[in-house]
């Protein structure tokens, strides 16, 4: 069975090849609104969901979609991929010395022999960074690598050495629960 990536983020793709997943990218093109959910939990579901949808309704067949999104959140702030290098310092600057939370979502959506099912779950992790100088901040945002990610950084990049800790989930954080995913396929026979 085809299964497809409702994505276009490097990261996820490289997390399902690391499990030596057999996939495909479609990206979506499903437009997020981040207003649009009270919840966090249920809002990070939902734009998993949208992506899904999205690619599910463009395609045919047997096939699995998975779609998946992550929310960097602090004291009930979204932080999603700065629009500048302004905006990212400032996330940043909020940021260190302190505790935040990351809700990575999926979304997997089934169609084998006319028969439809979906899945959502959300996995939340949290994140404490150290304490980092304005200098800091500034020779990392000039590495180009926070600006297509939510909360302006890449756990997997040279900001690691600004993690102190970390709760929950390291490959959902990067942008895939990839246990939960492959335990999905295989018990739906996907794998």
């Amino acid at each position: 069975m085809k299964i497809i990536l409702a994505s276009q983020s490097p990261r996820r793709a490289a997390i399902l090849n690391l499990a030596k997943i057999d996939f495909e990218v479609l990206p979506s093109h499903y437009r997020e609104n981040l207003e649009d959910f009270y919840d966090i939990e249920e809002k990070s579901k939902e734009l998993a969901y949208g992506k899904a949808f999205d690619v599910f309704n463009n395609t045919q067949g047997d096939r699995v979609i998975i779609g998946a999104d992550t929310i960097v959140v602090k004291d009930e702030k979204i932080y999603g991929k700065p629009k500048d290098r302004a905006e990212a310092i400032k996330m940043l600057s909020e940021l260190r010395g302190d505790r935040h939370s990351i809700y990575t979502s999926i979304a997997i959506l089934i169609e084998n022999r006319g028969e439809y099912k979906e899945i959502k779950e959300v996995c939340k992790s949290s994140v404490k960074v150290a304490n980092m100088s304005d200098e800091e901040i500034i020779e990392y945002i000039d590495t180009e690598e926070p600006f297509d990610k939510a909360g302006s950084y890449a756990i997997q990049s040279s900001f690691c050495k600004y993690i102190e800790k970390i709760d929950g989930n390291y490959m959902s954080i990067i942008g895939l629960p990839i246990n939960r995913v492959y335990k999905i396929l295989k018990e739906n026979e996907i794998i």
